[in-house]
């Protein structure tokens, strides 16, 4: 099996549903270990980040209050999120172009 640590970045999500990295393939395992959304406004924003199986979508945060100017980290330290095959992460702002998210992760196929 081989593992690789990867990250991500998707600049200036807004209120449509954005997939964060690609589905994970067949025969894959993916860890996420980091995953942060920045807000890049002068204005408060929402934040809902969802994990899409395929046929679900199960909210790791949901409407969380983001300052201007600030960042919420919402996978990271002791927190992981194991996606297995089908998986994807999902974020969504209220505002229009307001967010910028990383996400680190480990792939092991």
């Amino acid at each position: 099996m081989a593992s690789t640590f990867k990250n991500t970045t998707i600049r200036s999500i807004g209120t449509s549903a954005t997939d964060i990295g690609s589905v994970v393939p067949a025969a894959t395992e993916v860890t996420v270990i980091g995953l942060s959304c920045a807000n890049i406004i002068a204005s408060q924003v929402q934040v809902t980040i969802t994990i899409n199986d395929g046929l679900n979508t199960t909210n790791i945060v949901k409407d969380v209050p983001i300052p201007s100017n600030s960042s919420l980290i919402a996978i990271g330290g002791d927190q992981k999120v194991v996606l297995m095959t089908g998986d994807k992460i999902v974020v969504t702002s209220n505002i229009a172009s307001s967010v910028d998210v990383i996400m680190s992760f480990l792939e092991i196929t």
